[in-house]
């Protein structure tokens, strides 16, 4: 038997309801995005999506809401593997960053926190 995560479109249709209960529970002042986080993954689980893959999805489905706000986009052609380059097609600007200040200032930042389900 084949795992979820080889069968496309299955793969298509839960990113999609990861994105739904997102969408859905992110205007509610009272949750933060990592008690969000948590529950989303929770959710799918319930559906017999194993952790791992429940975590990837939601991940994905997350940073998909937190970004269709912000017309800017990482230039894949132009990055490299040591510098990323990031346009903002409105105002025709590019940015070259080195992978290790994106390493420096926002991964390893103290303020910065990992999305990872939390069990109490």
């Amino acid at each position: 038997m084949k795992a979820i995560d080889e069968y496309p479109d299955v793969h298509e249709e839960l990113l999609d309801i990861a994105q739904a209960f997102l969408a859905r529970y992110e205007g509610d002042g009272f949750i933060d995005d990592q008690v969000l986080f948590c529950r989303a993954v929770k959710h799918l689980q319930s559906v017999d999506v194993p952790m791992h893959l429940a975590e990837r999805l939601v991940s994905h489905a997350y940073g998909i809401l937190k970004s269709s706000h912000d017309r800017r986009r990482l230039d894949i052609a132009a990055s490299s593997e040591t510098v990323a380059v990031v346009t903002d097609p409105a105002s025709g600007l590019t940015w070259a960053v080195p992978v290790g200040l994106i390493v420096k200032y926002v991964i390893n930042a103290p303020a910065n926190r990992k999305l990872r389900l939390v069990e109490p």
